[in-house]
C-alpha cells in the first residue's frame, strides 16, 4: 500500500498522424530504470499542469507542444507513492524529440508494442489510445437499409473505425440480421462494432462489444467480460459509475441541441469540460456533433465525438 501524499504529474502523449505514440525508457540511476513510459514529470508548486508539461518536454525531449489538449487523469498506487497523472494529447510540436537525458526513445503503435516492460500506470492508457476519435451510431430509423449500407460503405472507405448499432425500433430477428450485415461489412476494415444494450447478442454475433444505456450502467455490478464496453452518460454520477466498473469509454450528452431530443437541456462546451474534469476514461462528446466539431471537443477534454447523423451525411 502506498504512503505519503499524492504526487501530481503532467504526461504527454505525442501522437503522429498514423497513430504512433512516443515512449521513453527510464535511464539508469532513476527509479524503475529500464521501464518504458510516456514522457512527463512532476508538477512543481505554482505550476499548472500545462506549464509543467511544456517544461518537461523541453527538459526531456528538446521540444515544446504547439497543440496540447487535456485528455485523461488517472491515479496509480506504487508501493512507495501514489501518482495522479494528468495526460495531454500532443498532436503538434516544435522540433523532432530527442533524448536529452540519455533515455532511449521509440515511436510505437499502442496496439502492438515492440518495447517492454511498460510502467504499470501507463498500461491502461495504451488501450484507450486504440479507440478512434470518431464514434458512429447507426441511424436506420431515418432511411432505408439499402441507403444506410451505402452510407456505411462510404464511411468505411473514408476511415471510419468505430460503429454502434443502435436500432431500438427493430424486432429481435431483424436486428440480428442487420447487425450481422454491419459486422460483415466492417471486418475487412478492422472496424469495431458495438451493439447497443444487447450483450448476449453481441457475443453471439462476434461483435467487438456492447454499449450500455445509462439505466443499464447504473444497475450493473460488474462489467461484461471479453469485449469492449462503453456506456451513455449524462452527468457525473453516471460517469463515476462507469469508471468504477472499469469500462473502456463513455459518451456524455447532450452537448449541443439535437434533433433526437430537442427538449433536453444541453451541457454546452464549458459544462461538458467541467463535468469530465479529472476523469480517467475516454469521453466522446455527443449531441449535435458534426465532423468539424472534433477539434473543439479535443480542446475541452474529449477523446472524440459521437455522431448519429453528421457522420453519415458528411
Amino acid at each position: 500500500m502506498s504512503v505519503g501524499k499524492v504526487i501530481h504529474a503532467a504526461v504527454a502523449v505525442l501522437q503522429r498522424p498514423d497513430g504512433q505514440v512516443l515512449l521513453g525508457q527510464r535511464p539508469e540511476g532513476k527509479p524503475w530504470a529500464g521501464w518504458w513510459e510516456f514522457p512527463g514529470g512532476k508538477i512543481e508548486e505554482g505550476e499548472t499542469a500545462l506549464q509543467a508539461l511544456q517544461r518537461e518536454l523541453h527538459e526531456e525531449l528538446g521540444t515544446e507542444a504547439i497543440e496540447a489538449t487535456p485528455w485523461l487523469t488517472r491515479s496509480f498506487e506504487y508501493p512507495e507513492k501514489t501518482v495522479k497523472l494528468h495526460f495531454f494529447m500532443v498532436r503538434l510540436w516544435s522540433a523532432e524529440p530527442h533524448g536529452k537525458e540519455g533515455q532511449q526513445l521509440s515511436w510505437q503503435y499502442p496496439d502492438r508494442l515492440t518495447v517492454e516492460p511498460m510502467l504499470p500506470a501507463n498500461t491502461p492508457v495504451l488501450r484507450a489510445l486504440i479507440l478512434p476519435t470518431r464514434y458512429a451510431i447507426s441511424n436506420l430509423a431515418e432511411t432505408t437499409e439499402a441507403v444506410f449500407l451505402e452510407q456505411l460503405q462510404r464511411a468505411l472507405d473514408n476511415g471510419l473505425q468505430l460503429i454502434q448499432v443502435r436500432e431500438k425500433q427493430l424486432a429481435a430477428d431483424v436486428l440480428r440480421s442487420f447487425a450481422r450485415r454491419i459486422i460483415e461489412m466492417c471486418r475487412p476494415y478492422s472496424a469495431k462494432v458495438l451493439l447497443n444494450t444487447h450483450t448476449e447478442l453481441a457475443a453471439e454475433l462476434g461483435a467487438d462489444g456492447v454499449h450500455l444505456t445509462s439505466g443499464q450502467l447504473m444497475d450493473m455490478a460488474q462489467r461484461p467480460d471479453n469485449m469492449w464496453v462503453g456506456a451513455s452518460c449524462h452527468n457525473r454520477t453516471e460517469l463515476d459509475k462507469a469508471a468504477s466498473l472499469g469500462l473502456d469509454f463513455v459518451t456524455l450528452s447532450p452537448v449541443l441541441p439535437t434533433r433526437s431530443h430537442p427538449e433536453a437541456a444541453c451541457l454546452g462546451w464549458r459544462q461538458f469540460e467541467a463535468t469530465i474534469l479529472d476523469y480517467p476514461l475516454p469521453v466522446f462528446a455527443m449531441g449535435g456533433m458534426q465532423p468539424v466539431d472534433l477539434a473543439t471537443a479535443w480542446q475541452h477534454g474529449a477523446h472524440g465525438i459521437a455522431m448519429q447523423r453528421g457522420v453519415w451525411t458528411s
